[in-house]
């Protein structure tokens, strides 16, 4: 008889490779590309995460080795989306913001405020 750990062993690496798919297989839909990637990232992180888990659950004796496994996903994963955001910017939403920033920092060095004089 399989035991209640290694059931549920078993359901986390299922469940974890079903989200690997589901992130895969959001490829395919229609939508754009920055949209893929967030669904592809967070299946994959999910479904590794889960898989981890489950692998912990069948050798709780490695405990530190899979935990440190589970926070550097989440961290690793956390900064790439970042990345992928960051650099997904157009350099005219990047100027705007510049020139924004340069009329607030000179009305506040001339001392208007708010628009009202």
């Amino acid at each position: 008889m399989v035991s209640l750990i290694k059931l549920l062993s078993y359901a986390c690496i299922g469940v974890g490779i079903w989200f690997w798919f589901w992130g895969t297989l959001s490829l395919l839909n229609g939508r754009s590309v920055l949209f893929k990637l967030h669904t592809l990232s967070v299946g994959d992180t999910l479904g590794s995460i889960l898989i981890i888990f489950g692998l912990l659950l069948r050798r709780p004796q490695d405990f530190p080795l899979l935990f440190l496994a589970i926070i550097s996903l989440t961290v690793w994963n956390t900064m790439l989306g970042y990345v992928i955001a960051y650099s997904s910017t157009s350099d005219e939403y990047d100027q705007a913001i510049e020139e924004t920033l340069i009329e607030a920092s000179s009305a506040v060095s001339t001392g208007r405020s708010g628009g009202k004089e």
